[in-house]
């Protein structure tokens, strides 16, 4: 099959003086960057690469990330990004369970992190071996490795997800006809590496044939400086940001000058409700798409516009992207009526592989599709929506309730009720268990931290049960994220609660 860096090739030769990247060191064009694909591609096949075999990337932000991973890709092997800032040991880990055999690095990172690799290391800054230019022999399969993710590691180990071209490729493809990008895309890095997303705002621009900006992260974590990237760099698409991040922005002094002349923001990874609760919709000049998936299923799986002026009451995730096939089910496996809620399932041609190494738990969750044609599977996410005129409506984790007082209680019932109040602007509600063995709610808020409990507690009344009253209510400055920027429930709980 044709990929999307073979895309991004003929681009280069139809428009090599057109530029690709800005960075601070300067700009690359079409042609350079298509020229030092082929040529780490080269060196990486002479080193062993191929098929099937997962190259890890570990590779500072930068011109020699973005090439990275397009040439593993163009070299007919598998990667797996890894974020260099993250601990050692953690990456030691994520090695190990993504199956990497071959290390693509720098001398200093290769050094400072040791990682458990026996096979070829290739060392960008002395790769040791020349090959021949020019694509692998052959066109990798659609169901041949791509790369190779992890789940979020919130709740036990690390799970590698392998994901296939095919998924990979309809996915990019999808968001550049869906979106419509195009040569005059200028779009941002703003995922770290190592995180899926990163893929989609990094290649996504550049196979559209448009323009990407990659600036240091500690750019992106100053408002100041974001807001200052997006002015003089012309930034008008945002393709990977957390509604966490934009919360952050949206809470910083002339928060409409940081976002001005941006045409497209695409938020995804937790839910955009408290930023649509709080009002920031107005601070999006131009479209807001609010998208929904897993990493089992290449990312995303449904999106949904935001419209001018949004239900805040409601949390909408739209509709299927192409290819992809979302039910609701019961736990039967039979579809439920819409506007009743049942378990998110989702089949296509984004489902991933599995997860390497876990033949029990793929079997639990990529399940058949009891609906679909003969082979088709299903991914089982855990999460809860319903069905509705605008699409899908996300209603929380089914893997989140927990029993109180004999009672099934899902926290972001509560999260839901607590942001529809006009003083809060943030709401993560997590639970623990007392010395008494009885199990509790804590609401940890942002917003008017003036507001009294009680106001807070009348307000949850009014449409919630007695038994889903959270015990404390814990005011906060700002809701801790985890480095993919999604809200860190971990640290939360792990908190104890203690009031700022």
């Amino acid at each position: 099959m044709r990929t999307f860096v073979d895309d991004i090739a003929a681009l280069a030769a139809r428009h090599p003086g057109r530029v690709a990247l800005t960075t601070p060191a300067g700009e690359l064009t079409y042609e350079e960057l298509a020229a030092r694909i082929d040529a780490l591609a080269a060196v990486l096949r002479a080193r062993g690469a191929r098929p099937e075999v997962v190259c890890a990337v570990a590779v500072e932000r930068g011109v020699d990330a973005v090439v990275a991973v397009a040439a593993v890709l163009r070299s007919g092997a598998a990667f797996l990004g890894l974020d260099p800032e993250q601990p050692a040991p953690r990456l030691a880990a994520l090695v190990r369970s993504g199956g990497a055999s071959m290390l693509l690095t720098s001398s200093e990172l290769s050094a400072r992190l040791d990682l458990p690799i026996e096979g070829p290391r290739v060392l960008l800054d002395r790769p040791g071996a020349v090959g021949t230019g020019g694509p692998p022999a052959g066109a990798p399969d659609g169901r041949g490795l791509a790369y190779v993710s992890h789940t979020s590691g919130t709740t036990g180990e690390p799970s590698a997800v392998l994901v296939e071209h095919r998924g990979l490729d309809s996915y990019l493809r999808f968001v550049v006809r869906d979106y419509g990008l195009g040569p005059d895309t200028v779009g941002l890095q703003v995922a770290p590496p190592g995180y899926d997303a990163s893929v989609r705002d990094t290649f996504a621009p550049l196979l559209a044939g448009g323009r990407l900006v990659v600036v240091p992260r500690s750019a992106l974590l100053r408002p100041e400086e974001f807001g200052e990237v997006v002015r003089t760099e012309g930034v008008n698409t945002l393709l990977s940001v957390t509604p966490s991040f934009l919360s952050f922005l949206a809470g910083r002094p002339g928060a409409a000058a940081l976002l001005a002349g941006l045409r497209l923001v695409v938020s995804s990874g937790e839910s955009l409700r408290p930023f649509l609760a709080a009002g920031g919709r107005a601070l999006v000049p131009g479209a807001l798409v609010n998208q929904y998936g897993p990493t089992e299923c290449t990312m995303t799986s449904t999106r949904y516009a935001v419209p001018a002026a949004p239900d805040p009451a409601a949390d909408l995730i739209g509709t299927p992207i192409d290819g992809v096939v979302v039910r609701l089910l019961d736990e039967g496996l039979a579809e439920v009526p819409d506007g009743t809620v049942g378990e998110v399932y989702i089949g296509g041609i984004g489902v991933a592989r599995g997860y390497r190494g876990l033949p029990g738990r793929t079997a639990e969750r990529f399940v058949p599709d009891p609906l679909g044609p003969p082979g088709a599977r299903l991914y089982r996410t855990g999460d809860l929506a319903r069905r509705g005129p605008g699409g899908l409506s996300y209603v929380g984790r089914g893997d989140r309730q927990v029993k109180i007082r004999g009672y099934r209680v899902d926290p972001a019932e509560v999260e839901g009720t607590l942001l529809a109040h006009p003083a809060v602007t943030g709401a993560v509600v997590t639970s623990a268990t007392d010395a008494q063995g009885r199990v509790f709610l804590t609401a940890h808020l942002t917003g008017d931290s003036g507001v009294p409990d009680s106001a807070l507690r009348a307000h949850l009344l009014t449409t919630l049960p007695p038994h889903l009253m959270p015990r404390r209510f814990v005011r906060l400055d700002a809701l801790p994220t985890t480095r993919g920027g999604k809200a860190d429930r971990r640290a939360l709980a792990e908190s104890g609660g203690t009031r700022s």
